[in-house]
């Protein structure tokens, strides 16, 4: 299983009055983070992907999360990033928020390779997860 470090510095903007992560910055930081983990295995950008495949990226379907310490500004944290499970048009997403060896926050996403639908551009559909990327990633 491949795994991706990204690696967040905590800023004073990114805390609450009481100096902890606002616990919606961890869902930016693990977005960035997946997308980073695809860049890092050679997975183009999702403009070109779209230009060549209608693959317009990997929104999430589901996510569960779990918060383990606080961080606060002045903190580096390090975001673990792997794929836990491939299935046939969606996978599992592991995210592990590190502080050196504490664990902060974990969380698993359920994400889709997703294209237009050709009826409807407006709206979209999950597609098969195409071999190249999985073996890129694994």
């Amino acid at each position: 299983m491949k795994e991706i470090i990204y690696t967040v510095r905590v800023e004073f903007g990114d805390c609450d009055p009481a100096r902890i992560v606002w616990f919606p910055n961890f869902f930016r930081w693990i977005d960035a983070s997946s997308r980073n983990f695809f860049v890092k295995c050679g997975v183009p950008p999702w403009h070109e992907t779209e230009a060549a495949t209608g693959m317009i990226g990997t929104p999430v379907v589901d996510t569960h999360a779990r918060f383990v310490k606080t961080a606060s500004y002045g903190d580096t944290l390090q975001i673990h990033t792997s794929i836990a499970e491939w299935r046939g048009k969606s996978f599992v997403q592991r995210h592990r928020v590190m502080r050196e060896d504490d664990l902060i926050m974990e969380c698993d996403e359920v994400r889709i390779f997703a294209a237009h639908r050709e009826d409807d551009p407006t709206t979209i559909r999950a597609v098969a997860i195409p071999e190249e990327i999985r073996r890129l990633c694994e």
